[in-house]
């Protein structure tokens, strides 16, 4: 019973969209199902660190140390913005080239590249320190031996997400033809841009 209501709430949860969601989306339409891939396992590790953090009490020195926790929102907020900002500036000198002769089509690097931005916007955001903190303990049973069974919990969260995640990649994948447009590419580059700096924005102006 612990174990499905915990499984279907990690999956309401990947469903919500938000900063993550946001990267691994725009990964997979600039570059490929490879690339969204690559920030995904980035942003999985991200999430299974703080996990981890969780289950050994990591979490709760941050949220307990303000300056710590405002730095990670800050530092969180300031890449996000950048990286809006950066995508609005590639819509503007787009040139009406293919979308696959883009600069970022580099394999591995880009690959790696796509990576640490997941795992960078993963650890950027102390919130999912707090939210593991409270979220992994409500599914302990009774008698059961706590890190541990955090433990098994964390790599649960990370599963579900990461199927979750693949799908939205997969069904992106099967309709990026259409994105790979000129004009179609440049819209995208600017509602990316307009989507992070609003997200950084609000990572700046939220409160715990």
């Amino acid at each position: 019973m612990y174990l499905a209501a915990f499984i279907g709430s990690c999956f309401l949860i990947a469903m919500i969209p938000g900063v993550s969601t946001a990267i691994i989306l725009r990964q997979t339409l600039r570059a490929g199902p490879s690339r969204g891939a690559a920030a995904m396992l980035g942003n999985e590790t991200g999430v299974l660190l703080w996990a981890l953090a969780a289950v050994f009490g990591l979490s709760a020195l941050l949220t307990a140390s303000e300056v710590a926790y405002e730095a990670i929102r800050i530092g969180g907020a300031a890449v996000l913005v950048w990286l809006g900002a950066r995508s609005l500036w590639q819509s503007r000198r787009g040139g009406p080239g293919p979308g696959p002769a883009a600069p970022e089509a580099a394999p591995v690097p880009g690959a790696w590249r796509s990576y640490l931005l997941g795992l960078g916007t993963a650890l950027a955001n102390p919130k999912a320190a707090v939210f593991a903190l409270s979220f992994l303990p409500q599914f302990v049973p009774a008698g059961a031996g706590v890190p541990a069974t955090l433990m098994a919990l964390a790599l649960i969260w990370v599963a579900v997400d990461t199927v979750w995640y693949l799908a939205v990649i997969w069904l992106l994948a099967r309709v990026r033809a259409v994105f790979e447009r000129p004009r179609v590419r440049r819209a995208l580059e600017r509602i990316s841009g307009v989507v992070l700096i609003g997200l950084g924005l609000r990572v700046v102006t939220d409160t715990r």
